[in-house]
């Protein structure tokens, strides 16, 4: 694109260019100057910098600079940012980084990405993090974050971390729980619960060790942010999904609701067989109460069917309960020298107490053999009703 293109698309499009910047005196004037080539619609949140950063914002009179008195986190500095942008009448920002790893003249790369999307996107700068100079620490923190993002939203990227961004605004979330450098996690992960298209374009990066400031904290950001995955993946197994599998069946006609989603005509057989295999195995087994916590995580790990191995885990039904406790406990009587006698007994979770290691036992074999079973009927059988997705 040509840069008058460029300065027209985001005119039109309500574009701002949010800098929050900390400390980045080396840098900072050499950010500012770059994205002055293609608009001077630039929001700068100078979080409470104690070198010369407030001396160098005065030659920017022509620009929107906000002063914080001490610095509370990038996060929280968005957050003011994105505020400010909304309040002039933006309707999309682009943050970029003033450390200098970002080059502003992949603007454009960000304003082709939006004018070719159908609808409001979240667009994040993919760094390529496999090539030379990318710091070891960067490249792993980089792909633990892309787990768990896929993990919470289903969506699989190449770069959650960067920081060079284009936001929807009127699509993100108003209120947030997180101040610091964890704040772009949540961003894109509830965002992306709103049913906001996520994805990546590719983007230039410079690590220069000689002019870079990192304010990344690897203890305590780390920390920070392994507790915000926590609770992500809490809310995500327990609202998130569910509410979607709810509004796909609402959304969908019945036959293709069963067939997209309950029985994911794309997935192969194999995958739907271990799918029912899985369920039926921790359905069986004695994690009371995990059930199918346990059955969905390990789903989405393994990338199986969730719905088939959710339905498969109920094989516990309360009404079988009884069978199940004393099915286990003969299976392990056996291996403990225990009582096989339980005739005269009532069936219920006293006695299991009283032979928890019989029933533990028990319970896994009874686990795996029926599991097995199932999976190995439910291939063979798949296989007859539908070859070609062997």
């Amino acid at each position: 694109m040509l840069i008058s293109e460029v300065q027209d698309a985001i005119n039109e499009k309500k574009i701002c260019v949010l800098i929050p910047t900390y400390n980045n005196e080396k840098t900072l004037k050499r950010v500012i100057n770059g994205v002055l080539e293609y608009t001077q619609n630039i929001i700068i949140i100078n979080d409470g910098s104690t070198d010369s950063t407030s001396e160098i914002l005065e030659n920017y009179s022509q620009l929107t600079v906000i002063n914080l008195p001490e610095n509370k986190g990038k996060g929280n500095g968005l957050k003011i940012g994105f505020r400010k942008a909304k309040d002039l009448g933006y309707n999309y920002a682009i943050t970029i980084d003033s450390d200098g790893q970002h080059y502003p003249d992949d603007i454009p790369v960000f304003i082709e990405a939006l004018q070719n999307a159908t609808e409001d996107v979240l667009i994040i700068g993919n760094r390529n993090m496999s090539q030379d100079g990318i710091p070891k620490k960067s490249s792993f923190g980089n792909r633990f974050s892309n787990f768990w993002f896929w993990f919470e939203t289903g969506i699989k990227l190449e770069d959650t971390q960067s920081g060079y961004r284009l936001y929807p605004l009127h699509k993100i979330p108003e209120k947030y729980y997180t101040p610091k450098f964890e704040f772009e996690i949540e961003i894109i992960v509830r965002t992306a619960w709103r049913h906001v298209p996520v994805k990546n374009i590719p983007i230039k990066v410079l690590y220069d060790p000689a002019e870079r400031v990192s304010h990344f904290r690897p203890f305590k950001d780390f920390t920070r942010i392994s507790i915000l995955n926590t609770i992500l993946v809490f809310f995500a197994l327990v609202y998130i999904k569910p509410r979607n599998f709810i509004h796909n069946f609402r959304k969908k006609s019945f036959r293709s609701f069963i067939k997209e989603d309950v029985l994911e005509s794309d997935g192969s057989n194999r995958t739907k067989a271990l799918s029912i295999a899985l369920g039926a195995f921790i359905g069986l087994s004695p994690v009371w109460g995990f059930q199918t916590a346990l059955t969905i995580s390990l789903a989405v790990i393994f990338k199986l069917n969730k719905v088939l191995a959710f339905v498969s885990s109920n094989i516990s039904f309360p009404p079988f309960i009884p069978f199940i406790i004393a099915g286990s406990l003969f299976i392990g009587a056996p291996f403990v020298d225990g009582e096989t006698n339980f005739l005269n007994h009532e069936i219920n979770f006293e006695l299991v107490k009283n032979h928890l290691l019989q029933y533990i036992i028990g319970s896994l074999i009874l686990a795996s053999s029926v599991s097995t079973i199932l999976g190995v009927g439910f291939y063979l059988f798949l296989n007859k009703v539908n070859p070609e997705n062997g």
